[in-house]
């Protein structure tokens, strides 16, 4: 296992240990300063240098990408946008079902119009074909066929034609 070189510090890092430490101009070595003061600094120092080794440059992979294998496995479920999206996602959840349910009764009811449609059609075919039957026994010629077929009936055909009473107005 190859032992990681330890980075130089560059600018920005060195200001930020001189404003902990105060720095002879003249030697660029820090001065002696309290003891507390001297730990903080200190403290600091392997902060700073731990934090460069966690944030090297070459790291394999980015924290942020999204691979098919996190989407499949379900790693993307526990990530913080999911758990703070969470009652967008619920939104959608009930949106989508409120959409199919009314996607199937729409179906449903345009299944009982036509069914309705249907059965109207039929019925104003059985109503068309009643009174056809009814206006063909209901005929003159009919009727008196009727009666001379019953002789025991003492209706006959009028001789005389129909004519208007006028009734005057008082």
């Amino acid at each position: 296992m190859a032992e990681k070189t330890k980075p130089q510090a560059n600018d920005q890092e060195q200001e930020a240990i001189e404003l902990i430490l105060p720095v002879d101009e003249e030697t660029a070595t820090p001065t002696a300063a309290p003891d507390k003061e001297n730990e903080a600094a200190s403290d600091m120092r392997q902060a700073l240098e731990q934090l460069k080794v966690k944030a090297s440059e070459d790291d394999d992979a980015p924290v942020g990408t999204l691979t098919l294998r996190k989407v499949l496995g379900g790693d993307i479920l526990s990530a913080r946008l999911m758990r703070s999206q969470v009652w967008l996602f619920m939104l959608i959840a009930a949106f989508i079902t409120v959409y199919v349910a009314m996607r199937y009764q729409c179906q449903q009811d345009v299944l009982d119009i036509s069914r309705l449609e249907k059965e109207l059609t039929d019925a104003k075919y059985k109503a068309l074909a009643s009174k056809s039957a009814l206006t063909e026994k209901s005929r003159e010629s009919h009727v008196a066929r009727a009666l001379k077929a019953y002789n025991d009936s003492l209706l006959k055909p009028s001789e005389q034609p129909p004519f208007i009473v006028s009734v005057p107005e008082d």
